[in-house]
């Protein structure tokens, strides 16, 4: 295998295994067997996408419940209390959420993006290493810090991470 072909494929390989780092990552080109073909409804035909995955919370709640009211008389004296009883369950206080996030697919991260990539974060004090072209662990890591401090959660590089740095045309809206 040629270097030319082996460094793209390096670079896609190493922003795959980044991606299944933040939850499942899907789109036409991915290799994940259990979300393939997988998105958001209206997501772009052609467009990739990531997800995360926040846990329900569930707690146990007792109550207690009234299995008999109380028996009163006509004179208002109580002839029998009240009878409850105690039943625990479990409740969902917070369903399961699902985050779906736009990322550049595999192809679109050559070693001439991820350098600029690369160049957008050291501009930015992110990136302290060389310009390498390759999805390393210290761009992985500047993307993260990044993102971070842009107020996005995501750990791998988003289109809108992409459309801050200025490396993915940002989409406008015509005049009406």
């Amino acid at each position: 295998m040629t270097s030319s072909i082996l460094v793209p494929a390096l670079t896609a390989a190493l922003f795959l295994t980044a991606c299944a780092e933040n939850g499942t990552v899907t789109s036409a080109n991915n290799v994940d067997p259990i979300s393939l073909a997988t998105a958001p409804p209206g997501a772009a035909p052609g467009s990739c996408w990531g997800k995360t995955s926040s846990p329900a919370i569930v707690e146990t709640v007792t109550r207690k419940v009234l299995v008999q009211p109380a028996q009163v008389s006509s004179d208002g004296r109580v002839q029998a209390p009240p009878v409850y009883k105690e039943e625990t369950k479990a409740e969902v206080i917070t369903p399961r959420k699902n985050t779906w996030y736009e990322i550049p697919c595999a192809e679109q991260l050559t070693p001439d993006f991820v350098s600029s990539l690369q160049r957008a974060l050291q501009a930015r004090g992110y990136h302290r290493g060389t310009v390498t072209g390759e999805m390393d662990a210290r761009t992985r890591d500047a993307v993260r810090r990044y993102q971070k401090d842009q107020g996005l959660k995501q750990k791998v590089l988003t289109v809108a991470g992409a459309r801050t740095l200025g490396l993915i045309a940002v989409e406008r809206t015509p005049n009406a």
